[in-house]
């Protein structure tokens, strides 16, 4: 990367709401946002929001695409990599003692393994998506991993509906209860290798990096919860976010975890929600 066009990338990130906007943008990477959903998360006006948008695209960070009635905005990842690794191999130089405690010991990470991984689903209160993750993945990882999940907001308690679903499809439901993510911060807490989103609000959420390096995905669904209509109407809800969690979940436990690189692990990952999207639709 040229050096003027560095300082004109590093320029408009130096802006605070810029940088919120590319942080946001970055936790739902690859995938797109659209720009109602920013501006809601951030507390942004959008006329503000449009200014920020336009700095940013301006430099090539992020790209907009347009989906039907929708514009989504993403972030470039191919400049983004430009950009750190400007920062990181030519004004740093690649020096061990600048780069070694941000990429920590490269052994033992989860493309190195096939077993024994650790999995956190976050959605914002727990109660229906995040749990009906935890228990697809206990159930249908064949011991591989251990499932966790934990919400980002109040509200407690798990949804009865989505209790019933899990039962119906053979899920032991007794061992299942409502957690903050708070319990997954503490020091004493279990070590993620991988950590999902499963709502666009938890997504959202400025949460403090995760020890270790996790590898992130996310799967943005709808809340069956807020569902309104008929009994038979809000129950086919929840048995379509269990259907399209439980594709997302069996892809994602056929990966070759031990025959890819971190780097590699990461693009499949991301890759999981678009090709379960598929599936979703037909």
């Amino acid at each position: 990367m040229e050096n003027e066009l560095a300082a004109y990338a590093f320029a408009t990130l130096g802006h605070p709401g810029r940088l919120a906007v590319f942080r946001l943008l970055m936790r739902f990477a690859p995938q797109g946002v659209r720009p109602t959903e920013i501006a809601a998360a951030l507390g942004l006006k959008q006329n503000t929001l449009s200014h920020h948008l336009a700095d940013l695209a301006g430099v090539g960070l992020i790209t907009a695409e347009r989906r039907g009635r929708s514009l989504l905005y993403a972030v470039d990842l191919e400049a983004t990599e430009r950009l750190i690794g400007y920062l990181a191999l030519d004004l740093g130089r690649a020096r061990p003692d600048l780069l070694g405690s941000i990429l920590g010991p490269q052994k033992d990470t989860p493309a190195m393994r096939d077993t024994g991984f650790n999995v956190l689903f976050i959605c914002s209160a727990n109660s229906a998506r995040s749990i009906f993750a935890e228990a697809l993945l206990r159930d249908l990882g064949g011991g591989r991993f251990t499932a966790f999940s934990a919400g980002t907001g109040g509200g407690g308690g798990l949804n009865p509906v989505a209790l019933e679903v899990l039962a119906r499809n053979g899920h032991d439901i007794a061992g299942l209860r409502s957690k903050h993510i708070s319990e997954f911060q503490a020091p004493d807490a279990p070590v993620m290798d991988f950590v999902f989103t499963v709502c666009d609000t938890a997504a959202a959420e400025d949460c403090p990096s995760w020890p270790g390096r996790p590898i992130t995905g996310h799967w943005g669904l709808p809340d069956p919860v807020k569902v309104q209509g008929t009994e038979s109407e809000k129950a086919l809800a929840f048995a379509r976010t269990y259907g399209a969690l439980r594709r997302r979940i069996a892809i994602f436990t056929a990966l070759p975890f031990a025959a890819l690189d971190r780097l590699a692990l990461q693009g499949r990952v991301d890759r999981i929600a678009t090709e379960a999207a598929i599936s979703d639709e037909v």
